[in-house]
Protein backbone atom coordinates (compact mmCIF):
# COMPACT_ATOMS: atom_id res chain seq x y z
CA UNK A 1 0.00 0.00 0.00
CA UNK A 2 1.21 3.23 -0.75
CA UNK A 3 1.58 5.80 2.05
CA UNK A 4 -0.70 8.89 1.95
CA UNK A 5 1.29 12.73 1.05
CA UNK A 6 -0.57 15.16 2.88
CA UNK A 7 0.01 18.49 3.46
CA UNK A 8 -1.52 20.43 6.37
CA UNK A 9 -3.68 22.99 5.89
CA UNK A 10 -3.80 24.63 8.89
CA UNK A 11 -7.67 24.50 8.44
CA UNK A 12 -8.97 22.94 11.73
CA UNK A 13 -11.66 20.64 12.08
CA UNK A 14 -13.84 20.01 15.32
CA UNK A 15 -16.20 17.88 16.60
CA UNK A 16 -19.49 18.11 17.76
CA UNK A 17 -20.73 18.18 21.49
CA UNK A 18 -22.14 14.51 21.56
CA UNK A 19 -20.02 12.99 18.85
CA UNK A 20 -17.98 10.04 19.10
CA UNK A 21 -14.85 8.88 16.74
CA UNK A 22 -14.58 5.40 17.19
CA UNK A 23 -12.19 2.87 15.43
CA UNK A 24 -10.92 -0.39 16.21
CA UNK A 25 -7.49 -2.39 14.90
CA UNK A 26 -5.71 -5.35 15.02
CA UNK A 27 -2.83 -6.37 17.73
CA UNK A 28 -0.53 -4.51 15.05
CA UNK A 29 -2.20 -1.07 14.46
CA UNK A 30 -4.50 -1.58 11.43
CA UNK A 31 -7.66 -0.42 11.03
CA UNK A 32 -10.74 -3.17 11.22
CA UNK A 33 -13.33 -0.81 12.07
CA UNK A 34 -13.99 2.80 11.88
CA UNK A 35 -17.05 4.36 12.25
CA UNK A 36 -18.75 7.25 10.28
CA UNK A 37 -17.51 10.23 12.30
CA UNK A 38 -13.78 8.72 11.83
CA UNK A 39 -14.55 8.35 7.93
CA UNK A 40 -15.66 12.40 7.73
CA UNK A 41 -13.40 13.97 9.97
CA UNK A 42 -10.40 11.87 8.29
CA UNK A 43 -11.84 12.18 5.25
CA UNK A 44 -11.63 9.12 4.15
CA UNK A 45 -13.76 6.60 2.81
CA UNK A 46 -14.58 2.92 4.58
CA UNK A 47 -12.21 1.15 1.86
CA UNK A 48 -9.42 3.63 2.19
CA UNK A 49 -9.51 3.11 5.84
CA UNK A 50 -10.12 -0.39 6.40
CA UNK A 51 -6.98 -2.41 6.46
CA UNK A 52 -4.93 0.52 6.64
CA UNK A 53 -2.25 1.22 9.13
CA UNK A 54 -4.18 4.11 12.31
CA UNK A 55 -1.30 6.15 11.72
CA UNK A 56 -2.61 6.90 8.11
CA UNK A 57 -4.10 10.07 10.54
CA UNK A 58 -0.44 11.08 12.14
CA UNK A 59 -0.09 14.80 12.30
CA UNK A 60 3.62 15.93 11.99
CA UNK A 61 3.20 17.96 15.24
CA UNK A 62 2.36 15.24 17.22
CA UNK A 63 5.45 13.95 19.32
CA UNK A 64 7.01 10.09 18.44
CA UNK A 65 7.54 10.30 22.48
CA UNK A 66 3.70 10.00 23.03
CA UNK A 67 3.19 7.35 20.49
CA UNK A 68 5.79 5.29 22.34
CA UNK A 69 4.11 5.98 25.66
CA UNK A 70 0.59 5.04 24.11
CA UNK A 71 2.57 1.65 22.78
CA UNK A 72 4.24 1.44 25.74
CA UNK A 73 1.21 1.28 27.82
CA UNK A 74 -0.65 -1.04 25.61
CA UNK A 75 1.86 -3.51 25.79
CA UNK A 76 1.39 -3.64 29.41
CA UNK A 77 -2.32 -3.82 28.56
CA UNK A 78 -3.17 -0.84 30.16
CA UNK A 79 -6.12 1.23 28.79
CA UNK A 80 -4.50 4.74 28.19
CA UNK A 81 -5.82 8.48 27.80
CA UNK A 82 -4.33 10.76 25.40
CA UNK A 83 -4.43 14.01 23.32
CA UNK A 84 -4.12 13.50 20.03
CA UNK A 85 -3.67 15.93 16.94
CA UNK A 86 -4.96 14.14 14.03
CA UNK A 87 -4.18 14.96 9.99
CA UNK A 88 -7.29 14.39 7.68
CA UNK A 89 -6.25 13.19 4.15
CA UNK A 90 -7.43 16.33 2.81
CA UNK A 91 -4.90 18.56 4.98
CA UNK A 92 -7.65 19.60 7.76
CA UNK A 93 -6.48 18.65 11.34
CA UNK A 94 -8.56 18.10 14.39
CA UNK A 95 -7.67 17.36 18.06
CA UNK A 96 -9.44 14.90 20.03
CA UNK A 97 -9.56 13.25 24.17
CA UNK A 98 -8.48 9.71 23.10
CA UNK A 99 -9.34 6.91 25.31
CA UNK A 100 -7.36 3.48 23.73
CA UNK A 101 -7.78 -0.08 25.34
CA UNK A 102 -6.59 -3.03 24.48
CA UNK A 103 -8.71 -6.20 23.68
CA UNK A 104 -8.72 -9.68 24.45
CA UNK A 105 -10.61 -12.46 23.22
CA UNK A 106 -12.51 -15.10 25.72
CA UNK A 107 -9.09 -16.38 26.47
CA UNK A 108 -7.14 -13.29 27.37
CA UNK A 109 -5.44 -13.12 24.20
CA UNK A 110 -4.83 -9.67 22.43
CA UNK A 111 -6.97 -9.39 19.69
CA UNK A 112 -6.70 -5.79 18.96
CA UNK A 113 -7.58 -2.27 20.08
CA UNK A 114 -10.67 -0.08 20.73
CA UNK A 115 -9.94 3.28 20.71
CA UNK A 116 -13.08 6.41 21.58
CA UNK A 117 -12.27 9.54 21.03
CA UNK A 118 -13.99 13.12 21.83
CA UNK A 119 -13.53 16.79 21.14
CA UNK A 120 -11.41 18.35 23.86
CA UNK A 121 -11.95 21.54 25.67
CA UNK A 122 -9.63 24.60 23.84
CA UNK A 123 -7.87 24.87 27.38
CA UNK A 124 -6.20 21.39 27.39
CA UNK A 125 -5.47 21.71 24.20
CA UNK A 126 -3.51 25.09 24.02
CA UNK A 127 -1.86 23.62 27.01
CA UNK A 128 -0.37 19.79 25.87
CA UNK A 129 0.21 21.90 21.83
CA UNK A 130 2.81 24.34 24.06
CA UNK A 131 4.40 20.78 25.86
CA UNK A 132 4.68 18.74 22.56
CA UNK A 133 5.96 21.52 20.58
CA UNK A 134 8.43 22.06 23.00
CA UNK A 135 8.94 17.80 22.35
CA UNK A 136 8.80 17.99 18.88
CA UNK A 137 11.54 20.48 18.67
CA UNK A 138 13.51 18.16 21.12
CA UNK A 139 13.34 15.48 18.00
CA UNK A 140 14.18 17.86 15.52
CA UNK A 141 17.40 18.62 17.46
CA UNK A 142 19.01 15.41 16.81
CA UNK A 143 20.63 13.77 13.92
CA UNK A 144 18.92 10.64 13.71
CA UNK A 145 15.14 9.10 14.47
CA UNK A 146 16.24 6.97 17.59
CA UNK A 147 18.25 9.46 19.51
CA UNK A 148 15.58 12.41 18.74
CA UNK A 149 12.86 10.00 20.01
CA UNK A 150 15.10 8.79 23.16
CA UNK A 151 15.92 12.74 24.12
CA UNK A 152 12.02 13.65 23.65
CA UNK A 153 10.84 10.74 25.80
CA UNK A 154 13.38 11.69 28.16
CA UNK A 155 12.23 15.17 28.00
CA UNK A 156 8.23 14.18 28.89
CA UNK A 157 9.24 11.77 31.33
CA UNK A 158 11.11 15.12 33.36
CA UNK A 159 8.08 16.68 32.34
CA UNK A 160 5.54 14.19 34.07
CA UNK A 161 8.37 13.79 37.16
CA UNK A 162 8.19 17.34 37.91
CA UNK A 163 4.71 17.28 38.12
CA UNK A 164 4.61 14.10 40.12
CA UNK A 165 2.43 12.77 37.47
CA UNK A 166 1.75 10.03 35.13
CA UNK A 167 1.17 10.41 31.70
CA UNK A 168 -2.73 9.54 32.03
CA UNK A 169 -2.52 12.02 35.62
CA UNK A 170 -1.31 14.83 33.93
CA UNK A 171 -4.32 14.38 31.04
CA UNK A 172 -6.90 14.24 33.42
CA UNK A 173 -5.21 17.02 35.22
CA UNK A 174 -6.00 19.06 32.15
CA UNK A 175 -8.99 17.80 31.35
CA UNK A 176 -10.29 18.36 34.86
CA UNK A 177 -9.10 21.84 35.18
CA UNK A 178 -6.08 20.98 37.47
CA UNK A 179 -3.49 21.42 36.13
Amino acid sequence: MRALQVRATGVERTLGDDELIVTKTDPRGVLTYANTVFLRMSALHEDEAIGRPHNIIRHPDMPRAIFKLLWDTLGERQEVFAYVVNLATDGAHYWVLAHVTPSSDAHGRLIGYHSSRRRPDPGPVAAIGKIYADLRAEERRHDNSPAGLEASSAKLRAILAERGQTYDEFVWSLTNGTA
